[in-house]
C-alpha cells in the first residue's frame, strides 16, 4: 500500500497512480485544461499545480506520480496566485464573448476564471483575430477562443487514430487546424467536441440554440445504429433532443463515439415519419385509425390462416426493435398464428456463423468483451473494414496497434492502413484460397493441439489446403508474405480474430467460415462478429429464428416445447420454419399469402431487389410496422407506424452479448411496437395484457431459460453480461461440416467484380433521414482504383456507368489507391443506388 497525505487526509492507495487521479478518487478536486481520463498525460496549461513537501517548485499534479510518504496541497496562496497568473496569460487573447458563446455555463475557462480572478488584464495590446469557420457542416471552429490545450488533437490522434487535426504555426500565432485545411476531412467522430474545455470546437446542429441550464433531463440509454451498444446521455429540453452527450463513466465505449452515435439522432425529428395507420383501399395506402387497422390485420390474418394454413403465413423481425419486442413478436406468429416462419436480418450471416462456430467452439464463443481486443497481442481482421461497419470496435484495433499488437487485415480494410503489421489483400472473392492456404501451413506448423475437441482436430489434420504457392496464383499474393503472415500468428499467445459480414454473406460463406473457425481453434482465439444492427443479437436470443425458441432452445425438442406451451397456454407448431430468404422465393412461387414485417425493410435490404419487390408484391397480405414509409412500406396493404430508438423503454443484446437498458427520452405520434403486436395478439385471441416493457421482461425471465430471473435491477447492478442469470443450452462441441467438393479456382483477371461499400456515415433506412449525416455525405459513389479509373477515361467526380445482368445505374467516382484494379465497390445507401 502506497500511503500520502492531500490536503490533511490520509490516503492509502493500492497502485501508483498520480497526484491528480489520486485527488479525484477521494473527492478532492484539482483544476486543469488539458487534463482529460481519456487522453495520455501532458502537463501543458499548468493549471494543475500543486505544493509537495520537499520539492522546491509547485508540480504539476497530473503528470507527477504519488510517492509512499508524500505529502501533497492543492490550494494555497501561492497556488492561487499561480493559477491566476495562468488565467490572465490564457484571457490575453481569449475574447471575452461568454454571453454569446455556445459553451457559457459549462466552460473550464469561466468556471475558473470566476473562481480564481484574473478579473483584468495587465496587457493593452489588441487580441489576436482568426475568422470563425463555418466550412464544415457539422462542425464549427473560432480559434480565437482556443487556449491550446491539445486536447482535440491527442484526441484525435492518441484515441480516435485518426490524426485529422494539428496545431498550426508557432508562439501566439499558433491555431488548432484540420489537416484538410477549410473543411474537416475526418472521421465526423466528434470526439474533439467532447474534450474541448472552452467553445473553440462546437457542434453546428445546435449552435446558438440553447445553453447548459436549458437542458430539462439527462436520459442514460444506448445508441440505435450498429451492434457495439454505445452508451451516452439524451439531453432534452422540452419533447426534442438537444443532443446526444457521451461521458466516460456512461457505457462500455467509455466517452467515444462515431458519427452516426454523435450525429444521427435526428432521424427521429423527420418530417417524413409515420404519424397515422394507413390501410390499401383501391390500390393507395390512405390514413385509417388505429381500430380499423388493427381490425383489418386480425381479420384477414385469420383468414389466410384458415384457408392457406399457418404456413401459409410469416414474420420478419427487427434488429432494430428491443428484445421485449422481438419476443413479443415472436409469440404473435408461434402463439397465434401457429407457425414458425420467423426470422431477421441476422439470417444475411451473423446468425449462420455464430451457429457454426458455437457448434466447434461451444457456446458463448463469441460472448467476448470489445475492451479484450487492445490487450491482445494479436488481431486477425477478415470480412470488412471494422471502423466503418462497428466505428467504435474497429478504434480498438488501433489502439491493440498502438500498444504494440501485431494486427493482420485480410481484404480491404481503409480504416486500418495505417495500423496492420500484415495486409494479405486476394483478388475478389478468393479469400477462402488464401485462408486454405493458411490453414494448411498453420496445422504444418503445429506441433501439438489442444485436444479440446478431438473430433474437430481430427478434421483439421486431414483437411487437405492449398499450399502456399497454389495459394499464391490464385489470389495474387506472395507465398512469402503468406507464410510471414502465418508463422507471426503462430507465435502470439493471445489472439482476437474479427469477422465482418463481407466474408460470410457470401455463396462460399461456410467453408469460409470452416476456414476461419479453424485457424481461431488452432491459435486459441477470441472471435468476435461485427453487426451492423444494434440488437442482431437479441433477435437471435428471443426466438426470431425459424428453428428455436427464446434462449436458443430447438422448437423441435418436445420438452422445451412444451415448458414454453404451459407458459403461453396454448400449442405450438413443432416443425421447423423457414428463412428470411426462403419467405421471399416462397412469396413468389405463392405458397406464402401472408409477411407480417416489423422495423425491417427487406426490399432495400436484400440482394436483387427487384426481385424480391416483385415477390413481395405477390402476396395475399403484407403488414408493416416502423417508423417511416419505406421502400417495403410502400407495397404493404397495412401501415402501422411505430415509435423509434429514443420513444420507448427496454433492452438490446450486443455483440458481446451484453444486455443493455434502452430508456425513453421524448413523445412522438405512433405506439411501441410492442403495444402494436399486444393489439394485434388481441384481435387473435392470445392474451397479450401488458402494461409495460418491464412486464415483458419478467415473462422473458420465466420462458428463456437463459434469461432466468433477469430483471432491469439485475441489469443495473452488473448482471448484463452472457449467460445472463441463467443457462445456456447444454450441447457437446462437434466436428462442423464442410463441402467435401470444394474448388479453388482463381479469379478471372479480365473481368471486375461488384461489391459493397459499407461507409461510416451511412447505414439504412435511420441514416437516410439523418440531415447531418446526408450533410457530410450527400449522394452515392462507385469507388474505384485510381488506375481502373484512368484506364476507362475517368477522374474523381466524373460520371460512370455501371452494368451488370440486374440493370444499370450511373454515379459518380471517387478513387481509392488501397482499392485493387479489378473490383468496384457501390454505395448501397441511397434509393435507387443498388439492390
Amino acid at each position: 500500500m502506497i500511503t500520502i497525505n492531500i490536503n490533511g487526509k490520509e490516503i492509502k492507495l493500492e497502485k501508483p497512480v498520480t497526484v491528480f487521479e489520486a485527488a479525484k478518487m477521494n473527492g478532492i478536486e484539482i483544476p486543469h485544461f488539458c487534463h482529460h481520463p481519456m487522453l495520455e498525460k501532458w502537463g501543458g496549461c499548468r493549471m494543475c499545480l500543486v505544493e509537495v513537501e520537499k520539492m522546491p517548485r509547485l508540480q504539476t499534479s497530473c503528470t507527477l506520480s504519488v510517492t509512499d510518504g508524500m505529502v501533497v496541497r492543492t490550494e494555497s496562496e501561492e497556488i492561487s496566485k499561480a493559477r491566476k497568473g495562468v488565467l490572465e496569460f490564457l484571457l490575453i487573447n481569449h475574447p471575452l464573448d461568454c454571453p454569446y458563446c455556445d459553451k457559457s455555463g459549462e466552460c473550464k475557462l469561466q468556471d475558473f476564471t470566476l473562481q480564481y480572478g484574473a478579473a483584468a488584464g495587465r496587457f493593452i495590446e489588441g487580441k489576436r483575430r482568426h475568422p470563425e469557420s463555418f466550412d464544415d457542416p457539422l462542425i464549427v471552429r473560432n480559434m480565437e477562443r482556443c487556449i491550446l490545450c491539445t486536447r482535440c488533437v491527442r484526441m484525435c490522434s492518441g484515441v480516435q487514430g485518426a490524426s485529422a487535426l494539428t496545431v498550426t504555426s508557432r508562439g501566439t500565432k499558433s491555431f488548432v487546424e484540420p489537416f484538410s485545411g477549410g473543411r474537416y476531412n475526418c472521421e465526423y467522430c466528434g470526439n474533439c467536441l467532447t474534450v474541448c474545455p472552452v467553445g473553440a470546437i462546437m457542434s453546428g446542429l445546435h449552435r446558438h440554440e440553447f445553453r447548459s441550464w436549458f437542458i430539462e433531463r439527462d436520459v442514460k440509454t444506448i445508441c440505435s445504429y450498429c451492434g457495439v451498444g454505445c452508451g451516452f446521455v439524451i439531453q432534452v429540453r422540452g419533447n426534442k433532443i438537444i443532443r446526444t452527450l457521451p461521458k466516460p463513466e456512461v457505457g462500455i465505449n467509455k466517452g467515444i463515439l462515431c458519427a452516426k452515435g454523435r450525429f444521427g439522432y435526428g432521424y427521429v425529428e423527420s418530417s417524413q415519419r409515420l404519424v397515422s395507420p394507413m390501410i390499401k383501399r383501391n390500390g393507395r395506402l390512405e390514413p385509417a385509425t388505429w381500430d380499423e387497422a388493427f381490425a383489418l390485420v386480425g381479420r384477414r390474418l385469420k383468414d389466410i390462416r384458415e384457408k392457406h394454413g399457418s404456413e401459409a403465413i410469416a414474420g420478419i423481425a427487427s434488429a432494430r426493435c428491443t428484445n421485449e419486442e422481438n419476443y413479443l413478436f415472436q409469440k404473435l406468429l408461434r402463439a397465434g398464428l401457429k407457425t414458425n416462419n420467423i426470422d431477421s436480418i441476422a439470417a444475411g450471416g451473423f446468425g449462420a456463423a455464430q451457429r457454426y462456430i458455437e457448434e466447434v467452439l461451444g457456446q458463448g464463443a463469441t460472448a467476448n468483451l470489445i475492451s479484450g481486443i487492445p490487450k491482445s497481442e494479436g488481431v486477425l481482421v477478415i470480412g470488412g473494414d471494422p471502423t466503418h461497419v462497428n466505428p467504435v470496435l474497429g478504434i480498438q484495433v488501433r489502439e491493440a496497434f498502438r500498444r504494440k499488437a501485431s494486427v493482420f487485415t485480410i481484404g480491404y480494410t481503409p480504416g486500418l492502413e495505417r495500423f496492420r503489421t500484415h495486409h494479405l489483400y486476394p483478388y475478389p472473392f478468393t479469400e477462402g484460397s488464401l485462408l486454405s492456404s493458411m490453414l494448411a501451413e498453420l496445422i504444418r506448423l503445429k506441433t501439438a493441439l489442444s485436444g479440446e475437441n478431438k473430433e474437430f482436430e481430427t478434421k483439421a489434420k486431414e483437411y487437405k489446403g492449398l499450399s502456399l504457392q497454389d495459394a499464391e496464383s490464385i489470389c495474387n499474393i506472395k507465398s512469402s508474405d503468406i507464410s510471414s503472415a502465418v508463422n507471426d500468428l503462430n507465435k502470439l499467445a493471445s489472439l482476437s480474430v474479427i469477422i465482418g459480414p463481407d466474408i460470410i454473406q457470401r455463396t462460399d460463406a461456410e467453408t469460409n467460415i470452416f476456414l476461419i473457425t479453424a485457424i481461431a481453434y488452432l491459435l486459441n482465439a477470441r472471435i468476435y462478429l461485427l453487426s451492423e444492427r444494434p440488437n442482431v443479437q437479441g433477435a437471435i436470443d428471443m426466438g426470431c429464428v425459424p428453428d428455436a425458441l427464446p434462449g436458443g432452445r430447438p422448437v423441435e425438442v418436445d420438452t422445451f416445447r412444451k415448458r414454453e406451451e404451459e407458459l403461453w397456454g396454448c400449442e405450438i407448431p413443432a416443425k421447423p420454419g423457414i428463412g428470411l430468404l426462403e419467405m421471399i422465393e416462397a412469396a413468389d412461387s405463392g405458397s406464402l399469402k401472408a409477411l407480417y414485417v416489423m422495423g425491417e425493410n427487406p426490399v432495400y435490404n436484400l440482394p436483387d431487389s427487384s426481385f424480391v419487390k416483385a415477390s413481395l408484391g405477390k402476396l395475399d397480405l403484407i403488414v408493416v410496422q416502423d417508423i417511416f414509409m419505406t421502400e417495403t412500406a410502400e407495397i404493404a396493404d397495412v401501415v402501422l407506424p411505430a415509435l423509434g430508438w429514443s420513444e420507448k423503454d427496454g433492452t438490446y443484446t450486443n455483440l458481446e452479448r451484453r444486455i443493455q437498458r434502452l430508456r425513453k427520452a421524448i413523445e412522438k405520434d405512433g405506439m411501441e411496437d410492442w403495444r402494436i403486436l399486444s393489439e394485434v395478439g388481441k384481435r387473435l385471441g392470445l392474451k397479450m395484457q401488458y402494461e409495460s416493457s418491464t412486464a415483458i421482461l419478467n415473462e422473458i425471465a420465466n420462458v428463456s431459460p437463459l434469461h432466468a430471473g433477469l430483471t432491469y435491477d439485475e441489469l443495473e447492478k452488473g448482471m448484463d453480461l452472457w449467460p445472463y442469470k441463467g443457462e445456456p443450452l447444454r450441447r457437446k462441441t462437434g466436428a462442423g461440416t464442410l463441402k467435401p467438393d470444394q474448388r479453388w479456382t482463381p479469379a478471372d483477371k479480365g473481368k471486375l467484380y461488384l461489391g459493397i461499400q459499407r461507409h461510416m456515415f451511412l447505414s439504412g433506412t435511420m441514416s437516410k433521414q439523418s440531415t447531418a449525416l446526408n450533410s457530410i455525405f450527400e449522394e452515392p459513389y462507385v469507388y474505384m482504383s485510381p488506375s481502373l479509373a484512368k484506364r476507362h477515361g475517368l477522374s474523381d467526380g466524373a460520371d460512370a456507368e455501371i452494368k451488370t445482368v440486374k440493370g444499370s445505374l450511373v454515379m459518380k467516382v471517387k478513387t481509392d489507391k488501397g482499392l485493387s484494379d479489378n473490383i468496384v465497390l457501390l454505395t448501397n445507401n441511397f434509393r435507387d443506388s443498388g439492390g
